[in-house]
């Protein structure tokens, strides 16, 4: 085994399985610190909400439709992704980059909720297509008793994104022009990611598989990748889909309104906020990268069930309790939930093949998201309905019971398997 870098004992509490090689190790630090990066941004949404509504003079029941709207930014990221099925992944991590930390440093200039709209769905587009990428090629580059763990170690980092997020926005009374200085600064890491980022290579498995093509003369027309997807595998594709809607549809507004919720019911301050989400947050970011290691032995399908059923259990907890049990049921949401993230996106890398692995990642993101916003409407509509954020979230969360008994039913198992077992390219 390569010797391990020293970031890695960030992540103490997992064991690192057998075989990771130094190749593999600068992926997973490039990777990691991007996604640090991305979760930076991703977090202040939520965290910032309050002011950010009262900054742009957004209406209560107009926050659900503003934040579905940044988040369908990843719609127009499958025409990234299928691009990176035609060029490579590497070109695409590059461009998606400097596009979102653009995007990201104009938020810190808008003036409407449109124009924050525009610029957070064009960030959101950047930023879920670099995500989806550092999945694939995590998934592309490990072994197969270590997939899991890579990407929970992803997970990971984007929780310390989350963290970073959190300590700068306990500042957020102090810091000159208040929530637009968050965004600012989120835009100041770009020299060193793009730096990182040029040491990293492209994949062995997207390399040869680009060969091969090559050397059969096969076309390389650009919705091929897309058209494979539908038609070669359509039920793992729709089974995945279904298993992943109810969860999404559920547990989007939880996550988006918490900050909100805990300031504007139950009295915390920017600064309260952040202190749970840093020392809180060092218990539930260890979900993602045991989640992942625990789903590499026992199976993918098992421990994402498990996940779901208490993460649903959490969510009630959180939005119907008060005082010290309601950080413990935080703690509970968040775990479990980078755990899902983590299992998720293992599945919709692994099912399919290297030519289209790519498109298949963004077609999974794209799912969620659009249940997500659907999720966010509907809260909104139950807002008007039951008269706070806490029942209509509430009423939601039971929705993503439905998940273990589909996924259970209609997705394989991955775990322990090679790519090419699970998904041959027939390229």
């Amino acid at each position: 085994m390569a010797a391990k870098p020293w970031w890695s004992w960030l992540f103490f509490y997992s064991r690192t399985p057998e075989g990771v090689t130094q190749r593999q190790w600068k992926v997973l630090g490039a990777l990691g610190l991007t996604y640090l990066v991305n979760s930076y941004d991703l977090g202040l949404l939520g965290l910032a909400l309050p002011q950010i509504q009262q900054g742009l003079d957004v209406t209560e029941s107009g926050l659900g439709n503003l934040t579905g709207i940044v988040r369908l930014g990843v719609l127009p990221a499958l025409a990234l992704n299928i691009l990176a099925d035609r060029i490579g992944r590497r070109r695409l991590l590059l461009v998606t980059l400097l596009g979102f930390t653009i995007c990201t440093f104009l938020t810190a200039f808008c003036r409407t909720p449109v124009e924050f709209a525009v610029l957070q769905f064009l960030a959101r587009m950047f930023i879920y297509s670099e995500e989806m990428l550092a999945i694939v090629v995590v998934t592309e580059e490990l072994d197969s008793h270590a997939r899991g763990w890579g990407i929970g170690l992803m997970v990971a980092f984007g929780a310390f994104g989350h963290g970073v997020a959190a300590l700068v926005f306990s500042q957020v009374d102090v810091l000159p022009y208040g929530w637009r200085a968050l965004y600012f600064i989120g835009a100041l890491p770009l020299l060193l990611i793009v730096w990182f980022r040029r040491t990293l290579e492209e994949t062995h498995r997207f390399t040869e598989q680009a060969r091969r093509r090559a050397a059969a003369e096969v076309p390389t027309l650009m919705l091929d990748p897309l058209r494979k997807l539908l038609t070669r595998y359509p039920w793992r594709l729709l089974g995945l889909a279904m298993a992943l809607i109810p969860v999404s549809f559920a547990v989007g507004s939880a996550l988006q309104f918490q900050s909100k919720y805990l300031q504007e019911i139950h009295g915390y301050t920017p600064a309260n906020v952040s202190m749970l989400f840093l020392l809180g947050g060092l218990l539930a970011i260890t979900g993602g990268l045991l989640c992942g290691r625990a789903s590499d032995r026992f199976g993918r399908r098992p421990v994402l069930s498990a996940a779901i059923v208490i993460n649903a259990i959490g969510i009630v907890g959180l939005y119907n309790t008060a005082g010290y049990v309601l950080p413990m049921f935080w703690i509970m949401v968040i775990f479990t939930q980078f755990g899902i993230d983590v299992l998720f996106a293992a599945l919709g890398s692994e099912l399919f093949p290297t030519s289209y692995r790519s498109t298949a990642s963004a077609a999974r993101s794209i799912v969620a998201t659009v249940a997500i916003a659907a999720g966010l409407a509907a809260e909104g509509l139950l807002y008007d309905a039951l008269g706070s954020h806490s029942a209509a979230i509430t009423a939601m969360a039971w929705c993503s019971l439905a998940a273990p008994l589909l996924l259970l039913t209609l997705v394989p198992e991955t775990a322990g398997r090679e790519l090419e077992e699970i998904a041959p390219d027939d390229d």
